[in-house]
């Protein structure tokens, strides 16, 4: 039986909650009458300027409590989890859920498959809608949430069925109607897997998807992520030069036509597909503000900009050291130039900048934010590195100084007998780090992370 109640952690000092005699340990039970589900319901509730709210005190005893406050006045209420709620698991077996191609023995956490719609407006997360009800895209109605992120890979039912191995995939894509009539604003994903909803696949979900227009504010288009720990799944390839080549054509065509109707590129090729092709970036313009960063849309061309602002401002001396950027494949050969340009100004360093094969995965996997600890330690061990070794904040756990493999840059340190740097996500980051000097505090221009 589900918990009545949600348990307050702390309460802001000065605040509403702690006039009223509210503490931690105490329990919100309702708003106006109304049962709190989760933090949306909760928002959503104290948006008023009356308010009758039921708390059972840690004695058991309830209080009905009246509040008087501004309109988007908060009660300085915090809980146990910011959610508010327990999060809901993913319960389809997808043919290119990357869980499914880890090894075993990390930590439990890497494994848990999330498909919480919640979880989609708090951090940006997809979702594929098969774990949505009814009253729950009424709700994102109601409190007009968005955007929404949805995990599309086909819009044809029956294969949408077969790639996610859920009988009901097929039937969740008529929720895209609802939130698209109601207003509300969605990006989509597809994760492209060769031979599957490629080709004349991905033109049809494209042409379904456009019609959603300028509601769905943008699909990006991946390629699917394979390891070496296959056995026994869904047997996928990676694509080739030529395949990348086809796909980039497909979607350009695509960001010609929607750009004429809705003024918006709308359909992303990935990163990894323009290198894959051996063909350069995009122009900023083409990434619409960059909407699927964390898709590693736009990733290459965001950092090239912000490197070229950042070359402005450099300023050659005769500062002398040596420093050592381990990253992955990916990202690699633009850090690598970026490296050039900047011992051009600074003769008396040297950057040695290292891609990092991921042995752990496979070689099939080149970003940044999968490799692993043991494999930089591998890879770096009795090479000269310099007085510090540079690695991006992509390879480590939110807030945390751990890897994947749970190494941590203590590990790291004592493994190559070198200083490590955590470096930040922008240009800028990248350019103070090689050069060892502070970086100002300015957050990157997404507000978030990407991978070096």
């Amino acid at each position: 039986m589900k918990k009545r109640g949600h348990v307050i952690a702390s309460v802001l000092e000065g605040s509403i909650a702690e006039e009223m005699g509210i503490e931690p340990g105490d329990s919100l039970i309702k708003i106006n009458n109304e049962t709190v589900e989760d933090v949306f319901d909760y928002r959503f509730f104290i948006d008023d300027t009356y308010l009758e709210v039921l708390i059972r005190k840690v004695n058991g005893k309830e209080w009905l409590l009246e509040i008087d406050k501004d309109y988007d006045e908060d009660l300085g209420i915090e809980f146990e989890s910011s959610l508010m709620d327990e999060y809901r698991s993913c319960h389809n077996k997808c043919i290119f859920c990357f869980i499914d191609q880890m090894p075993k023995g990390m930590r439990d956490t890497l494994y848990f498959k999330d498909d919480d719609s919640r979880l989609s407006f708090l951090q940006g997360n997809y979702v594929t809608l098969t774990n949505m009800k009814d009253k729950d895209i009424d709700r994102i109605i109601r409190y007009h949430l968005a955007p929404i992120n949805i995990s599309v890979q086909t819009t044809n039912p029956e294969l949408r069925c077969k790639m996610l191995n859920n009988r009901f995939a097929g039937k969740a894509l008529k929720q895209i109607d609802k939130l698209y009539e109601a207003g509300i604003e969605m990006n989509g994903q597809i994760v492209l897997c060769k031979g599957v909803n490629d080709k004349d696949e991905l033109e049809r979900s494209i042409r379904d998807l456009s019609k959603y227009a300028p509601y769905m504010q943008s699909v990006s288009v991946v390629p699917v992520g394979i390891s070496k720990y296959r056995d026994g799944l869904y047997p996928l390839e990676p694509f080739t030069k030529e395949e990348a080549e086809e796909v980039i054509d497909c979607i350009e065509g695509w960001q010609k036509k929607m750009y004429a109707e809705h003024n918006i590129h709308f359909i992303h090729a990935s990163d990894e597909w323009y290198l894959l092709a051996e063909r350069e970036i995009p122009e900023e313009e083409r990434y619409d503000g960059y909407l699927q960063l964390e898709n590693g849309v736009g990733m290459m061309r965001l950092l090239q900009t912000e490197l070229e602002e950042g070359y402005k401002n450099m300023k050659g001396d005769n500062r002398s050291h040596t420093v050592t950027v381990a990253t992955g494949k990916l990202a690699a050969p633009m850090l690598g130039a970026a490296a050039e340009r900047i011992m051009q100004s600074f003769p008396n360093v040297k950057i040695n900048v290292f891609a990092i094969r991921n042995d752990f995965f496979g070689e099939n996997i080149t970003v940044a934010g999968l490799i692993t600890g043991q494999d930089i330690i591998a890879q770096l061990k009795g090479k000269e590195l310099g007085d510090a070794l540079l690695l991006p904040i992509a390879m480590f756990k939110s807030g945390e100084e751990v890897l994947l493999d749970d190494l941590t840059r203590e590990d790291i340190e004592k493994a190559l007998q070198v200083k490590v740097n955590i470096v930040k996500s922008s240009g800028q980051d990248f350019i103070d780090a090689v050069l060892m000097q502070e970086t100002p505090c300015k957050e990157s221009r997404d507000g978030g992370r990407y991978e070096l």
